[in-house]
């Protein structure tokens, strides 16, 4: 598996912003497809961003505008910024590579441990 290790969370008032990034590993990184993932408190993990070899970007309905998936593949590494932050984006962002380079979430098979995101109201 890839190695993943994501940063960045923590504490922010509801509109407010925070960046998470995730350092990979892998010689191939830029073949892979990458993606965030969330568990919000009593929640199913969802799906909440992912972006191809390409660039090209997708996103879950409820985070379209205000949340940017980008990646930097010199350095290895995916970043989530995250605006206009809500209290129900609260939860455990994990980042996820697809080895493949498909985005379906079934392609994702490599995890980070997670990182916590708490919005306050």
């Amino acid at each position: 598996q890839v190695q993943l290790v994501e940063s960045g969370g923590g504490l922010v008032q509801a509109g407010g912003s925070l960046r998470l990034s995730c350092a990979a590993s892998g010689r191939t990184f830029s073949t892979y497809g990458m993606g965030w993932f969330r568990r919000a408190p009593g929640k199913e993990r969802e799906f909440v961003a992912g972006i191809s070899r390409s660039g090209a970007t997708l996103y879950t309905n409820s985070v379209k505008g205000r949340f940017t998936i980008s990646r930097d593949n010199a350095k290895k590494m995916v970043y989530l910024q995250m605006n206009s932050l809500k209290f129900e984006d609260t939860a455990v962002y994990s980042c996820a590579a697809s080895t493949s380079g498909f985005l379906r979430i079934s392609d994702f098979d490599s995890w980070g441990q997670g990182n916590q995101v708490t919005v306050s109201s």
